[in-house]
């Protein structure tokens, strides 16, 4: 008998940044979707995840998860998994895959090749992929995202994963409850540390379903309700300054020092 493959989801946000639902609430729907990983990915931001880690060992629940934040670099958004550490926001992108790698992360540009600002594109990423620094180039890229662009650019982005040898992972980009696991990667093994294994191996696939048309409206008022209380603190947390909403998670969270290596990367 074939032994089932794990199903992470590596990309969902909490009330800590954009997202409109506690990190209760996604673990709770993270176990009734089936999943063994998830990591919690707040923009320019990490206490949520190290809280959503302790409160899923201290309850005891059958996943685990992967501390991890999305990067506003001035290349695109970046998925930093396995932190402890949160990596500065507006750095090129190739310094922010290296700080990521600097703390034994792993770095995947989030919905790429979407002709999108917050998008890696294909020419920034094949340069890094070419440098002759390792410590650069991405280790990944998102291959499903559930969205509207992840659905433009998903078969652009299979082409160049595979053109150029690089594992893909299936993300949900949830920004609440009812949307984590719509997209999802499976790997051999259950755990998050096989899971990099096979990151690391190539051997992940991505899966996932679209949101119906108009499904992503509801949610984008619920996050209009909330950005009203935001508003004071925005500023804050894209400037670093580590605080803001913080929902009874510690208000101080110190970014690394970034690496200092060469200049593509500043």
């Amino acid at each position: 008998m074939t032994a089932r493959r794990g199903r992470a989801d590596l990309h969902v946000h909490s009330r800590a940044s954009d997202g409109v639902d506690g990190v209760e609430r996604l673990l709770d729907a993270a176990v009734a979707a089936g999943l063994d990983v998830v990591a919690i990915t707040d923009h320019e931001r990490i206490d949520a995840a190290l809280a959503a880690r302790d409160i899923a060992r201290d309850r005891g629940l059958p996943l685990e998860v992967v501390v991890g934040e999305e990067i506003t670099t001035r290349g695109g958004h970046l998925l930093g998994l396995w932190l402890e550490r949160r990596v500065p926001p507006l750095r090129a992108l190739g310094w922010s895959i290296a700080a990521v790698h600097d703390q034994g992360g792993i770095a995947i540009p989030a919905h790429p090749l979407v002709p999108y600002p917050l998008c890696a594109q294909g020419w920034t990423l094949r340069r890094l992929l070419a440098s002759s620094d390792p410590a650069v180039r991405p280790d990944a890229l998102e291959g499903f995202n559930p969205t509207f662009f992840g659905r433009v650019a998903r078969s652009r982005v299979t082409a160049f994963a595979e053109r150029h040898g690089l594992p893909v992972v299936g993300n949900s980009d949830a920004h609440a409850a009812e949307q984590v696991a719509t997209g999802w990667t499976e790997f051999a093994g259950r755990t998050a540390h096989e899971l990099r294994a096979a990151i690391a191996d190539g051997s992940t696939t991505a899966h996932g379903r679209y949101h119906p048309a108009g499904s992503q409206v509801a949610t984008f008022a619920r996050q209009l309700r909330k950005y009203g209380g935001d508003a004071r603190s925005s500023g804050s947390r894209l400037l670093g300054r580590g605080e803001g909403r913080d929902l009874g998670y510690p208000r101080r969270m110190p970014a690394g020092p970034g690496p200092d290596r060469v200049d593509e990367r500043r």
